[in-house]
């Protein structure tokens, strides 16, 4: 493929990206537990209210990638929240999971304890170490409630902790949301959550004092790097928040994954009234998330919101030459990409006769519709060369030949299948040529 071409696909593609978010997929909120009556009987730690809900952060990374650290700065405050106190178990609980022996876990209600980790939960005296799953992905059992539990203060038969509520998913008592993983973390440092001489943690995690909100501008917790239980899914646990009200956070992290042989670091922040060179603001760091148009194939697309508010996006983006005195001015377009514009003298290194075949007093032009398109495009060919046949070629977003079809001479050919239904999602290049006068058009093709 020439280098014209291949300089004009790359820049329509990287105009019309899904503004990735490099290595950060998701952050996801899994309700892991609803206390009930039985579980209120337990007061060895502070009776945990009623209906209260036990959620867990985590987040969810490409394969490859490692989370490093949740932390709060000067400019991006880490913030978590709730309409009503977090439960901390007074007389066991810890702040940060890891610090956790797993037998305490059959403890009454310790389980239900609020703490932050980095993907670490528990560790036995044998050595093993556990890391958080979502239960959903849980295959190696439970070790938490039920026949697993000391049934608390009032020594419940059956021990506590059985709840199955629906919206949970799985029961505590099959799946634990705990699994092991050969790579253990180590390099673990923290600040500005426990005195740094006597350890106690007064804030949201700690038993001092009830709290509903952590705010910290100067908060970190880092460790060499923690990757999920199953690479695939990468997903590593950074909190799990008790309370009976609802939640709210505004997270910052740090990920590192190796690009190209080199290690590069990726940090992604909840606001973005100050962003450096090398902060990413994400919408997914901000919970509950903020609605709007979401899919950047709409001109209403805003980066910013993390969720689809219907009826946000309207007028789908179609990209073109706007400029009326360039040769391929495109009047449909409403996205102007202006290094598609060709004019005498100025064609960015293209060929004015192949960009602008009118110019050269061909008659011939084509129509691609529905463009953008979610499945299939067709063509419609319009020529006043109708005894020379038709040739059309098909690029994708790296220039690679991906379909080519001569089609019989005619002077009108209509809704041509161009065959692309099958193929991924992104940026094309059709080129359609007769008698050796060349038409091209930008395919965008959606979900």
């Amino acid at each position: 493929m020439e280098k014209k071409h291949t300089l004009f696909l790359i820049l329509a593609f990287a105009l019309f990206s899904t503004w990735s978010f490099g290595q950060l997929e998701k952050v996801i909120i899994e309700k892991y537990y609803i206390s009930d009556a039985s579980d209120a009987t337990d007061t060895i730690g502070g009776s945990v209210p009623v209906g209260s809900t036990t959620y867990r952060i985590y987040v969810d990374m490409y394969p490859n990638s490692i989370l490093k650290k949740i932390y709060g700065d000067d400019n991006h405050p880490f913030m978590i929240k709730s309409t009503a106190p977090f439960y901390n178990h007074t007389a066991d609980g810890q702040t940060f999971a890891k610090d956790f022996v797993k037998a305490r876990y059959g403890e009454g209600v310790l389980a239900l304890d609020t703490w932050l980790t980095l993907g670490e939960t528990t560790k036995t005296q044998a050595g093993k170490t556990y890391f958080g799953v979502m239960k959903d992905q849980d295959t190696d059992g439970s070790f938490i409630g039920g026949v697993n539990n000391d049934g608390g203060t009032a020594a419940v038969s059956g021990g506590l902790l059985v709840n199955n509520d629906p919206s949970c998913g799985r029961p505590l008592t099959s799946a634990d949301g705990m699994d092991t993983l050969m790579n253990v973390p180590t390099g673990w440092f923290s600040s500005g959550v426990t005195n740094f001489v006597t350890g106690a943690d007064s804030t949201i995690f700690g038993s001092i004092q009830e709290g509903t909100v952590f705010n910290s501008n100067g908060f970190e917790l880092r460790n060499a790097g923690t990757i999920g239980v199953y690479p695939d899914s990468n997903q590593v646990l950074i909190a799990q928040l008790t309370t009976a009200g609802d939640i709210s956070f505004k997270l910052n992290l740090e990920i590192t994954a190796m690009i190209n042989g080199i290690e590069k670091t990726f940090k992604y922040v909840g606001s973005d009234s100050v962003l450096l060179a090398d902060e990413t603001y994400h919408p997914f760091m901000i919970y509950p998330l903020e609605c709007g148009c979401n899919d950047p194939n709409f001109l209403e697309y805003n980066p910013k919101v993390g969720c689809l508010e219907p009826g946000t996006c309207i007028t789908p983006v179609v990209m073109g030459c706007m400029d009326p005195m360039a040769c391929n001015y495109d009047p449909n377009a409403n996205f102007n990409v202006q290094g598609l514009c060709c004019y005498p003298g100025s064609c960015n290194g293209r060929d004015i006769a192949e960009v602008c075949p009118a110019q050269q007093g061909d008659d011939f032009f084509i129509e691609v519709y529905p463009n953008p398109s979610e499945d299939e495009f067709f063509l419609n060919v319009y020529s006043g060369m109708s005894d020379y046949p038709v040739n059309y070629k098909v690029y994708n977003s790296y220039g690679f030949l991906i379909k080519e079809k001569t089609l019989s001479p005619a002077g009108i050919i209509t809704g041509e299948s161009l065959g692309l239904s099958g193929e991924e999602n992104g940026v094309y290049h059709l080129q359609v040529q007769v008698n050796g006068t060349q038409e091209t058009k930008l395919l965008v093709k959606t979900n």
